[in-house]
């Protein structure tokens, strides 16, 4: 009887043991499917996120230059994510740090990357702003047919946040019925008898400037920053009836605005960065 107890304490506890450690196994597997699932999950989206960061950023721009190039149309080379930026910051550098003289043509200096791709690739080329293609045209008839149909088959292009900032909802941004319906508010603007009206408040301007550059006789005169002020004092007088330095502090906000505006133009934005 004896023995008989002792065999069944150690098959209950061998039983025991095995039951324990089937559920310790049960436990582990368990956190380790959980733990490889947490792993996996997240090294899907990354995968999934990286197909389409080189679909878009690679892919994409290296076909469209490839069939328009068979077209024809020719250009610099796309560059991964920046496009053909950085080669437009370093000509307008370049052109920037030359001096201009009086007899020298203002297009290279002004658009110097345009300039230097009509001359290497023709007058109709693409070039890469960032990953968007832009394909630029010279030819006036292309240009005709372009302005003839730019409502349905050109539409504008949609506007940087720091352009959009300093032009706002305006007439330039505008497309369709709003156009319309700002473009007929501008024509009033614009008729001749209120331009007529504008007159006086334009000679007064002129006449404010001469009067400061009769005092600098025998002075160098910055011409650029003079017709500058001229012309944001002709606006204060004819749009808001006031003089410049009423409104200096407006101008020079958007001055500075279109400054940042300028030194952000060309550079390549990442989507989350």
């Amino acid at each position: 009887m004896v023995t008989s107890t002792i065999i069944e304490n150690s098959e209950s506890q061998l039983l025991l043991r095995l039951k324990r450690t089937s559920e310790f196994r049960i436990k582990r597997t368990k956190m380790s499917a959980l733990t490889e699932l947490v792993i996996l999950v997240p090294f899907c989206f990354f995968l999934v996120a990286l197909i389409k960061f080189l679909y878009d950023y690679l892919w994409v721009p290296l076909r469209i230059q490839r069939l328009l190039n068979s077209q024809g149309i020719k250009g610099p080379p796309y560059k991964f994510i920046h496009g053909n930026n950085h080669e437009v910051t370093k000509m307008k550098k370049e052109a920037l740090s030359k001096p201009l003289g009086l007899t020298d043509d203002i297009f290279p200096k002004v658009q110097p990357h345009i300039y230097t791709w009509i001359n290497r690739y023709g007058r109709n080329y693409l070039y890469w702003n960032g990953i968007r293609p832009e394909l630029v045209i010279s030819e006036p008839e292309l240009v005709k047919e372009v302005l003839k149909n730019s409502e349905n088959t050109f539409p504008k292009k949609k506007p940087s946040i720091f352009f959009s900032k300093l032009l706002g909802n305006g007439l330039l941004l505008l497309e369709g019925e709003k156009w319309v319906k700002h473009r007929k508010l501008a024509n009033h603007v614009f008729h001749g008898e209120r331009l007529k009206n504008m007159t006086p408040a334009v000679i007064a301007s002129v006449e404010t400037m001469l009067e400061k550059w009769k005092g600098q006789e025998g002075k160098e005169i910055e011409v650029f920053q003079e017709f500058r002020l001229l012309t944001s004092e002709v606006i204060s007088r004819t749009a808001f009836g006031i003089s410049y330095l009423e409104g200096e502090k407006i101008f020079a906000m958007l001055k500075e605005l279109s400054i940042i505006m300028s030194r952000n133009n060309f550079k390549t934005s990442i989507p989350l960065i």
